[in-house]
């Protein structure tokens, strides 16, 4: 990751967020400052990759399907806040693979559970989220984007980041394990949508 044009990168897209739609952040305390981490987001608009990764008080790296470098600006814009490239239609292994590369090296990585853009609620999470938890023994910290559905209308955006979870050691984790783990951090995930839905 080039650190200086991510830096530069960030604090463009941070205060355009600030600005624009007036952009607030809950709960950056449940951030851990350091160490392995996966940041697990809903998804609900093509500007989420981007205020995840400016808005997230870490250096943070996440997937980003790989349409979304073909787009103009956007493009530029997440591969300046340090996304890399995921199929869905091909293997995920390369991606996966990447995702550990970060863990490993102490870093963080974002991921949008769900796969892609779930404005009605009705697109079913995967358990990426859980399988890299087990490989790279990571915790998962939930977080949720409000508003940026809206962001032509220049509503206000809020980012919220909830306490980290973690699946249970000392064993591998089992299809049942990820599956349940998936759930837990969806849920928290939701709850988090409620808790600043009533400060908006």
């Amino acid at each position: 990751m080039n650190t200086a044009f991510y830096d530069f990168s960030k604090a463009t897209v941070r205060c355009a967020a600030r600005v624009l739609w007036r952009a607030r952040v809950f709960g950056a305390e449940n951030v851990p400052a350091s160490g392995p981490l996966i940041v697990a987001c809903n998804h609900v608009s093509y500007l989420d990759p981007p205020l995840m990764g400016c808005l997230c008080p870490r250096r943070i790296s996440y997937m980003a399907k790989k349409e979304l470098f073909e787009v103009p600006v956007l493009g530029a814009m997440i591969r300046g806040l340090g996304a890399y490239a995921v199929d869905r239609k091909g293997s995920a292994t390369s991606a996966i693979r990447r995702s550990l590369q970060v863990l490993e090296a102490g870093g963080a990585v974002g991921i949008f559970p769900e796969g892609t853009r779930n404005r009605t609620g009705e697109v079913q999470p995967q358990t990426g989220v859980a399988l890299l938890a087990s490989l790279a023994k990571a915790p998962v910290v939930p977080a949720c984007i409000l508003g940026s559905d809206r962001a032509l209308r220049l509503n206000r955006i809020d980012v919220a980041f909830g306490p980290p979870l973690a699946l249970q050691a000392g064993r591998k984790a089992t299809r049942e394990d990820l599956a349940k783990f998936t759930g837990e951090v969806m849920n928290a995930i939701e709850l988090l949508a409620g808790s600043i839905g009533g400060n908006t």
